[in-house]
């Protein structure tokens, strides 16, 4: 290491979560000391056991890696160091505000071990001004003053579920300082590890730019919801629709589903909302929109089935995206709890969240198991798994043959072929 890096050696990770605990592991295997801080002691237990709680691709050879080496550590509270990077959640409230208590709370616990010439990078997903109207003034509690006595940055997470290791090295990453020096600072301890381009800004650009990137997509899909729609009442195919107006050069709708989750693009533009809802009328519309389409994939379920009550129905995958095993704000779980309540019975099978069912409830560890007694599937999660289905291979096995695709990845004339109704979301015609 150089002489500023020895600097910068000792490193605090608090939240050990999908960004935090991959970027504990990253600086540990890059020869950092790093200290992994974690308040839920499940977490803390399962990593001291050398397992670990979440389903990332390369994560538990680079974690016992880490851990093996002696680099990486794990604790319940802060240790002292010379930097400190919180990557606590941001979840929603049910009134559509930013919960920051847990970013709140993990700066005050900073506090006993802040010294000057120390860095603190703040990389949970936050409304703008969060880095210097919050989180500066918690820090300052100890006496210390932000931009004269230690260095303050704000560097948002980009990465994508399932990718998060390659990413974490080869995406671009922006870093927001509370003055010029906190953004050199903290350029000089991500290049321990990252090979994108580091580019420097202050935090409430930063703060911003995380929270547009995720906004445009939102927006983006909540355009093609309501082309989705529109094609259904104009028999249109929308899937065929959108591949030709893409083939324009300037244009490129996203494809409609049933519903917008993560903890990423149906969270982050209520930020917006929350700070200035008089200028973020557009991007209010959009999230209604996202929210609101699971509530139409139900209107198409009843439009076919008249009464949902007392029907059992399959649903296939309950992970917010393919191939992953997060459920934070899934779409699915919103399906099918209004078919609960709408006196509905679901059976699902999601092959990404087999491990621990819980007794009682509405998933099961085999697909057979899910289709049992069957009187309509929902394909809702396109995870590998389930492109493979063979109608000739299902028919035997539910009550009745209906399957919904919300994500036009099935063959619809083999499924008719084969005896099923077929609906797919934005498919207006009747071949």
């Amino acid at each position: 290491m150089t002489g500023i890096e020895k600097k910068m050696n000792k490193i605090c990770v608090l939240g050990l979560g999908y960004i935090g605990l991959p970027t504990a592991a990253m600086f540990a295997t890059h020869g950092f000391d790093v200290f992994g801080v974690d308040i839920n002691d499940d977490v803390i237990s399962v990593l001291k056991n050398g397992e670990i709680h979440i389903d990332e691709p390369g994560l538990k050879t680079l974690v016992h890696g880490a851990i093996n080496s002696g680099n990486l550590k794990i604790f319940s509270e802060p240790q002292e160091s010379d930097v400190f990077i919180i990557a606590v959640p941001t979840p929603i409230t049910d009134q559509k505000k930013a919960d920051l208590d847990f970013v709140s709370s993990a700066a005050r616990s900073i506090v006993p071990y802040l010294r000057k010439g120390n860095l603190v990078i703040l990389e949970s997903t936050s409304p703008p001004r969060t880095t210097v109207d919050l989180v500066q003034p918690i820090l300052e509690e100890s006496g210390l003053k932000g931009a004269a006595d230690f260095f303050l940055a704000y560097s948002p997470e980009r990465v994508l579920p399932g990718k998060i290791l390659y990413e974490l090295v080869h995406n671009p990453r922006v870093i927001g300082g509370v003055n010029p020096a906190s953004a050199e600072k903290g350029k000089m301890l991500y290049q321990g590890f990252v090979e994108g381009e580091i580019i420097l800004t202050d935090t409430t650009t930063a703060e911003m730019v995380k929270l547009m990137e995720n906004t445009y997509r939102d927006i983006n899909i909540a355009a093609a919801n309501e082309f989705s729609r529109l094609a259904a009442k104009f028999s249109v195919n929308i899937w065929e629709a959108i591949e030709i107006a893409n083939l324009h050069p300037r244009v490129n709708i996203l494809k409609p589903g049933p519903g917008v989750g993560g903890h990423c693009i149906s969270v982050d533009p209520w930020f917006f909302v929350e700070k200035a809802p008089h200028l973020s009328q557009l991007i209010n519309q959009a999230r209604i929109t996202n929210d609101s389409q699971p509530e139409y994939v139900i209107s198409q379920l009843i439009d076919d089935f008249d009464s949902l009550e007392g029907k059992t129905f399959t649903v296939l995958g309950i992970t917010y995206k393919p191939n992953v095993d997060d459920v934070r704000e899934s779409p699915a779980l919103v399906i099918i709890k209004k078919i609960q309540d709408l006196g509905g019975i679901v059976k699902a099978f999601d092959p990404y969240l087999i491990r621990e069912i819980p007794e009682n409830s509405f998933l099961t560890d085999n697909l057979s198991d899910a289709l049992l007694n069957s009187q309509g599937i929902l394909l809702l999660v396109h995870h590998h798994q389930f492109l493979e289905l063979k109608p000739e291979n299902l028919s035997d096995k539910v009550l009745n043959k209906y399957i919904f695709d919300s994500r036009n990845v099935i063959d619809k004339k083999a499924w008719k072929a084969e005896g099923f109704v077929v609906r797919i979301l934005g498919d207006g015609r009747d071949d």
